[in-house]
């Protein structure tokens, strides 16, 4: 699977600009669905039909967290605005890759030692700034006018067991859908593939993608903060390597207590390793489909990630090696 993972998260395709990705996750699983379909707001739908007459639909967002350039000044310096939880002190010093094929690296401003501590000390959108190399505001408009979408400019680096890539949020949970679609043979409920938008702007494309179909449980895929980290959060007790987690809650939603149950039996039985996850901020498009029409049963299968939302999201590859086998398995056995 490395090399899907490596071809999902390499394209550049933030919250309200998926087109290039789902054209990728088109040509991945056309061959292995029984239809797919892409809704007016964008959102890709492909499903397998299965004989019990229940529908499970599986969701991973296909956007990922980015910037647009807001205002041009006369050196040609951009301002951007967040596209998504994007830090600037992230952004700072990183390579931006903009939608016109432009890379441009971010800088803070400060015209004294004094004023660049404070801009530091405090910075905003406000005070950081991309340099394109271009010299003036008529150049740069060229290059990348204002409303021009841009991602990190970072790639996949294979680190054996840890897999490093922007974007692993959440196209990690897209690589594992294709292969659950190219694996599953025969399974029992009819299951739908949904790739949705707009997740990190307001878990957008969920709620619409779910609203015809009206499935019996939704389950949504997607990474969760990884607090193995030194001095990391001292709440919350998942880790990278011990297994996808069983979400109990974050600051969303509450997991339907049906889709919690129904994904630790599946694991116990098919001894998958899984934990659980409770997440003290953040939100999944679980909540999304649960606030469709007159709601539908659904939680979140997490793929614990450190340094979410950073050019360099590291994932473990047991883990999601696992997802795809806890979902198989699901698809396989049917919700009941």
């Amino acid at each position: 699977m490395k090399e899907l993972i490596k071809k999902v998260t390499e394209v550049c395709s933030p919250s309200g600009r998926e087109d290039k990705i789902r054209e990728m996750i088109i040509e991945e699983i056309k061959d292995y669905v029984d239809g797919y379909k892409v809704d007016r707001l964008g959102n890709l739908v492909a499903w397998k039909k299965g004989s019990s007459g229940k529908k499970l639909l599986l969701d991973a967002h296909m956007d990922e967290i980015g910037v647009v350039v807001s205002n041009i000044d006369d050196k040609g310096f951009l301002k951007i605005e967040m596209i998504g939880g994007v830090s600037p002190y992230i952004l700072l010093g990183t390579r931006i890759r903009f939608e016109t094929g432009v890379i441009g690296v971010v800088g803070v401003e400060g015209e004294s030692s004094k004023e660049l501590q404070e801009n530091m000390k405090g910075l905003s959108f406000d005070n950081i700034f991309v340099d394109i190399g271009a010299t003036s505001r008529e150049e740069a408009g060229k290059l990348a006018p204002v409303g021009t979408f841009g991602t990190y400019d970072a790639t996949f680096y294979d680190a054996g067991k840890r897999l490093i890539s922007k974007a692993m949020d959440d196209r990690i949970a897209c690589a594992i859908l294709i292969q659950v679609a190219k694996e599953l043979e025969n399974p029992k409920d009819d299951i739908y593939f949904a790739f949705t938008v707009q997740e990190e702007v307001g878990l957008v494309g969920a709620s619409v993608a779910g609203f015809d179909i009206m499935p019996d449980m939704a389950i949504a895929v997607d990474i969760t903060g990884g607090p193995d980290t030194p001095k990391s959060y001292k709440r919350m007790g998942f880790e990278l390597g011990k297994g996808p987690a069983i979400k109990i809650k974050d600051r969303a939603s509450v997991s339907s207590s049906c889709v919690v149950k129904k994904l630790a039996e599946v694991a116990e039985k098919n001894k998958i390793p899984y934990q659980y996850e409770v997440l003290i901020f953040g939100g999944t498009n679980a909540r999304g489909y649960q606030v469709t029409r007159s709601g539908i049963a659904a939680g979140t299968l997490s793929i614990p990630t450190r340094y979410a939302h950073t050019p360099h999201e590291m994932v473990d590859y047991d883990d999601v090696l696992n997802a795809v086998k806890l979902l198989k398995a699901l698809c396989e056995e049917g919700i009941g």
